[in-house]
């Protein structure tokens, strides 16, 4: 099975969102105990760009305020909610393909929506564990701000729905960085303080990584920003082909021969 990372053109923490292409997945229920919005981030003056871009390609998208903010939101192939939003946090994303351009790129993430199923409970969370500042509420909505220029703003729905269901269309986890692995030492000790039940170091090549599930049902992962993506290519060779990890490297012919081939294509209306 493949690990597809998308990012931008070094991997840099806060643009990173990775997929599991599982060809014959049952498809999930958006809910409870799960991230329900992933917000991505645009540059300032983009959003018309973006607008004429999806109605370009037949994906319907509409759009909302929330904290005073325009939020432009769509479905994946797979029904995984996606918005779009303008800052000008964040450095420009220099990677262009097809017909989007550095100044209209996404440069990473703006944030999430957790659908809690406690969210008192993820309120504590967020704000006695992970260090993020309660900035305000809005309607069914609380916010949280971090540190840092990407992926720094947290909202909870307020109003618990029917309980999630992991499969296509459903995150996974949301991933926090941690410095070094040091740190990471540091904020398993931390949760395990605090109550929680971390799982041991997990080397992922790219990153060491501890998960937990905090109170509402949402997978936390804590992974720590170096080796990263270039510890086995130069940037300048990322994604152009399959990445092994050393102890998989000697079965790589059998695992070529029967995965998928896989290809950036251009977009017809992008020709």
């Amino acid at each position: 099975m493949y690990h597809l990372y998308f990012g931008n053109g070094a991997g840099d923490p806060g643009t990173v969102i990775t997929f599991f292409p599982w060809a014959k997945q049952l498809k999930g229920r958006m809910g409870t105990g799960q991230v329900g919005v992933i917000s991505c981030l645009i540059p300032k003056g983009t959003t018309s760009f973006w607008e004429n871009r999806l109605g370009k390609f037949n994906i319907e998208s509409n759009s909302s305020i929330r904290f005073g903010e325009k939020y432009i939101q769509f479905n994946d192939p797979d029904g995984l909610l996606l918005e779009l939003i303008e800052r000008d946090e964040g450095p420009i994303n220099h990677w262009s393909i097809g017909g989007i351009q550095a100044e209209n790129a996404i440069k990473g993430f703006g944030g999430a929506i957790l659908y809690s199923a406690q969210p008192h409970k993820t309120t504590d969370v967020l704000e006695n564990v992970m260090g993020l500042e309660c900035i305000g509420q809005e309607g069914d909505y609380l916010r949280f701000k971090a540190e840092g220029h990407l992926g720094n703003t947290i909202d909870i729905q307020l109003n618990p729905s029917v309980r999630g269901l992991m499969g296509a269309g459903t995150v996974h986890h949301i991933a926090w960085r941690a410095k070094d692995e040091e740190d990471l030492l540091r904020w398993r000790s931390l949760l395990q303080d605090k109550g929680y039940y971390p799982t041991e170091i997990r080397d992922r090549n790219y990153f060491k990584a501890v998960y937990f599930h905090e109170e509402g049902g949402i997978l936390f992962e804590i992974a720590t920003d170096p080796p990263g993506f270039s510890v086995d290519e130069p940037v300048a060779e990322l994604g152009k082909k399959l990445m092994l990890p050393s102890w998989l490297e000697s079965k790589r012919e059998e695992l070529e021969e029967t995965l998928p081939p896989v290809a950036v294509r251009v977009l017809e209306g992008d020709k």
